[in-house]
């Protein structure tokens, strides 16, 4: 598949992921004169970022001047809010292995139309890897198609996932998922760039993929990617609705079913009609299973939380 023939938006997006991709490069020659702020204990952001958010925005709304954004740094703060058309961006997915010089990151850009991912792109400027799909035409690595795995035993797979870091996390719900996928698989990876995660579940170097605390920018481009590639994707109870949820499930079919089966009594998702609930029940928001557990209702993250009038 050639350039030529791939959609105008998706060369668009290309075009903005590899400028960015070329900032990273060049910075990574001369680390320690990064400036680093810290967003949170353990998250940070540096002028990187901030460089590679703004050369993505200009160059998207440069030629799609009345498209919304949805960007990791800025928000909402750029192009139009009320666009059926609203690009999800995470500049740099990745920054803590960015300013260690740990060569695992990436630049994520998708394009929603209206909450449905129709455009996707991750480009890894440390091997010149470029992964992209656009919805009904395949996912593929530079020029070559992707696939899923054809591995069918949870015995046999390997599996990505991504450690909870900041403060405030559930690390004992995190240890006790742990622990029971890593009884069932052949082996669990961390890299740290869950875009990238995503990427090689679609290119079949896992067989899956699981990790909690997302956004919409962690995993919106590397969604599509894995369903072009024939993977499915859905949060930790199987239903398509993650994009909000902070948590992701993502592989092969025959490791996804019983990845999720392990993976849904943590999941924090609960029925529409439960999102009025009272605030003091909206609090017990992680569910870890006990001999003898008590039916309450797990938290779901609400789309407010993304702003108004965020994709999905």
């Amino acid at each position: 598949m050639q350039q030529t023939s791939l959609h105008p938006m998706l060369n668009v997006a290309i075009k903005a992921a590899r400028a960015a991709g070329a900032i990273m490069n060049r910075a990574s020659l001369d680390l320690e004169a990064l400036r680093i702020n810290t967003k949170s204990p353990n998250d940070f952001v540096t002028e990187v970022d901030h460089a590679c958010e703004g050369v993505i925005i200009e160059t998207l709304l440069g030629a799609y001047p009345d498209h919304g954004i949805l960007a990791e740094e800025s928000g909402r703060s750029h192009g139009n809010k009320h666009s059926d058309y609203v690009w999800i961006i995470d500049p740099l997915d990745g920054t803590t292995n960015f300013i260690h010089g740990f060569p695992v990151y990436c630049v994520s850009i998708a394009l929603a139309f209206r909450g449905k991912i129709e455009q996707a792109v991750v480009y890894d400027p440390t091997r010149n890897d470029l992964f992209y799909a656009t919805k009904g035409r395949g996912a593929f690595l530079n020029d070559k198609r992707l696939r899923v795995s054809k591995r069918t035993r949870m015995s046999d797979a390997l599996i990505g996932t991504g450690f909870p870091f900041r403060r405030g996390d559930n690390f004992k719900r995190y240890v006790k998922m742990f622990e029971e996928v890593m009884q069932q698989c052949a082996g669990l990876r961390r890299p740290g760039a869950a875009a990238l995660d995503l990427c090689y579940v679609a290119a079949g170097y896992y067989d899956a993929f699981f990790e909690t605390g997302l956004q919409p920018w962690d995993v919106a481009a590397g969604s599509l990617i894995v369903t072009e590639a024939g993977g499915l994707i859905g949060n930790f109870t199987g239903e398509s609705d993650f994009l909000h949820q902070r948590e992701v499930v993502a592989g092969t079919p025959r490791i996804y079913a019983p990845l999720v089966q392990t993976l849904s009594p943590y999941s924090r998702v609960i029925k529409e009609e439960d999102l009025n609930a009272p605030a003091p029940a909206a609090q017990a928001a992680e569910v870890v299973p006990t001999p003898a557990p008590k039916k309450r209702g797990p938290v779901r993250l609400k789309k407010a939380d993304q702003g108004d009038d965020a994709p999905v």
